[in-house]
This record gives C-alpha cells, sequence and structure tokens, in this order.
C-alpha cells in the first residue's frame, strides 16, 4: 500500500511522534493507522524504557486556570536539557498535562502518594459490600485486591486514562512522548486547587 503525506500527517497528530516515524510506522503496518499506532506506542515504551536512568535537571512549570477562575493546576514536568524545556512541543504537553489534571482530579502522582489510611479504608469498605453479597471468604480479598487496582486508576495520576485519549494512560502517554522527544522526562509533581 502506498503511504500518503495525509497519512503520516494523521498519524502525527495522533501520536505526536516524528514524521520519519510515523512514515516507518505505517510502512511496517502495510498502512493500517490503527495497527501503526499501536506500534508507536510500543517503539514509544521501548525507547522510554532506554532512556529512563538519564538526569531529568531541567524541565518546566505549567500552570493551567481552567475558564471560570474555578480550578487551577501548577505542575513540574522534568526534561534532561534547557533546549527541549523550552520547544512548542514540550510546552503543549505539559499544557495537556495540566488540563487533564484540571479535569480528571487525581489524588496523586502515583501509588506511593496516596494516604494509606485512605487506602485502608477503601478495603474495608469493599470487603464489607463482598460480605454482604455474600461472597466467599477465599475470593474476596482477590475481589477487594481488583477493586483497589481499579480505584488506584482513578486517584493516581499516571494510572489515569488520558481524557483526550481514553485507550491511553497517562504513563502511556509519557512514555510515548519520551519516544518522540528523544529524551527522558518526568512529571516530578503537582498541586489542583478548587474554590469550595
Amino acid at each position: 500500500m502506498a503511504i500518503t503525506a495525509k497519512m503520516v500527517s494523521e498519524l502525527r497528530q495522533a501520536t505526536s511522534c516524528g514524521m520519519m516515524d510515523c512514515k516507518k510506522a505505517l510502512n511496517e503496518c502495510d498502512g493500517d493507522m490503527d495497527k501503526a499506532v499501536d506500534y508507536l506506542r510500543t517503539k514509544g515504551m521501548a525507547s522510554a524504557s532506554k532512556k529512563e536512568g538519564r538526569a531529568t535537571a531541567n524541565g518546566l512549570v505549567e500552570s493551567y486556570i481552567h475558564p471560570g477562575g474555578q480550578v487551577g493546576v501548577l505542575l513540574e514536568v522534568a526534561c534532561e536539557t534547557d533546549f527541549v524545556a523550552r520547544t512548542d512541543e514540550f510546552k503543549a504537553f505539559c499544557h495537556s498535562i495540566a488540563m487533564h489534571i484540571a479535569a480528571a482530579m487525581p489524588t496523586g502522582l502515583v501509588r506511593d502518594d496516596i494516604d494509606g489510611a485512605l487506602i485502608e479504608k477503601e478495603a474495608e469498605i469493599y470487603r464489607g459490600q463482598m460480605k454482604e453479597e455474600g461472597k466467599p471468604d477465599n475470593i474476596i480479598d482477590k475481589i477487594v485486591e481488583g477493586k483497589l487496582d481499579k480505584f488506584y486508576s482513578e486517584v493516581c495520576l499516571m494510572e489515569q486514562k488520558y481524557v483526550k485519549d481514553p485507550d491511553m494512560t497517562i504513563e502511556d502517554l509519557v512514555n510515548s512522548f519520551i519516544g518522540s522527544l528523544g529524551e527522558n522526562m518526568a512529571i516530578k509533581r503537582f498541586v489542583r486547587y478548587q474554590i469550595g
């Protein structure tokens, strides 16, 4: 199948990957857009894991105020070089993550950031629900574990589904961006403010 510039452009828009990477992905996947997206995500994650140990001493603090002024976000995203931190792509990425935080209301960045007392309270509620439903004791812990995984996916930023593309988590998005960026980066911390 002939790969057109329009196809490459569409894939680039969907993935934020470089033009040559998009063209290669489309060639590898015989022009199938969905397979090409998966291919790029896989490659991005592979690239991200190679860059994982590299220091991220530069970056940006992004601020976002939602229209109406009721919700605001401060977000720190680190990268390896000042050059990358000043690019429009990096700034747009930081802005997208800040908007996601405003909309999705994560409680913490990763699981370790969530208060242990809150997790224990949730687990007790789930255990009580399972007992009320008459579930056998030997499977309650497995069910509670599954429900806690779902809870983490709702409150941990890195595990949340990205609001602009629910097929990928924020972690997938970061890894994909690392692949297209060519250097390591990390979301360091955030604060979300809301009136009331």
